[in-house]
């Protein structure tokens, strides 16, 4: 298959990237570390790894580049996972201005302008799944100093169930993985100290399974995968 993991250079994205790479599959990886990229395609696997370098907060920017590389190598796209994210704890009330802007340009602005560049390079069987936070699911606890984090989060839920009804008729089937806590290298920064009950590895493994067999069973779903909450 044919496979996009926006945000592989480290965390449940790399980890997802290898994971399907290992199956066979050709997986096109992203993300703002360049030698992180050329690192994991230089894994030996079953499939391909190929790396293309964007920060998708800017997407715009990479938008050419990256929809030449698509051309280049895949006919089409089976599937493709929004997995990158921005993080920062801090109040709302002392949030700066410019890592507001950051946070909503990385986790939606710039998965939605990724998503729409490349509906047109799917068809009917595809499967696009984003990557949300328990943080950002509805009814959820919520916590002190995640307020535009969760707010993004929410934002993308909220897209992949109206971005699911539009693609109905064209077959290509959106879902949303609303996470728990994952011992990442993203949480360990955010929270100093604090272990989750999940490592990265293993929230990958659920992501390739769920990417490759979830648009057959599912669509239109935000779904919440945790022990916890967060």
């Amino acid at each position: 298959m044919n496979i996009i993991v926006n945000g592989a250079t480290r965390g449940i994205g790399r980890e997802t990237a290898l994971l399907l790479a290992e199956k066979g599959n050709s997986v096109i990886i992203t993300g703002r570390n360049e030698k992180a990229l050329a690192e994991l395609a230089s894994l030996p696997v079953a499939g391909k790894l190929i790396p293309c370098r964007l920060d998708i907060s800017d997407f715009g920017r990479y938008e050419k580049m990256f929809m030449e590389i698509i051309s280049s190598v895949f006919e089409s796209v089976d599937i493709l996972i929004n997995c990158a994210a921005y993080l920062v704890v801090r109040d709302f009330s002392s949030f700066p201005p410019e890592e507001a802007v950051k946070t909503m340009e990385t986790n939606f602005f710039g998965v939605a302008s990724m998503i729409r560049s490349i509906i047109p390079s799917m068809k009917k069987g595809s499967h696009i799944i984003n990557i949300s936070s328990m943080g950002g699911f509805q009814g959820s606890v919520k916590y002190r100093g995640l307020s535009y984090y969760s707010a993004s989060k929410a934002a993308l839920s909220c897209l992949s169930e109206c971005l699911a009804a539009e693609l109905l008729e064209e077959g290509i089937a959106v879902n949303c993985l609303a996470l728990g806590s994952v011992q990442t290298e993203m949480f360990e920064e955010a929270f100093p100290g604090l272990r989750a009950p999940v490592r990265a590895g293993e929230m990958g493994e659920f992501i390739a399974d769920f990417a490759i067999r979830g648009g057959k069973l599912f669509n239109g779903k935000v779904i919440p995968v945790a022990f916890s909450n967060p």
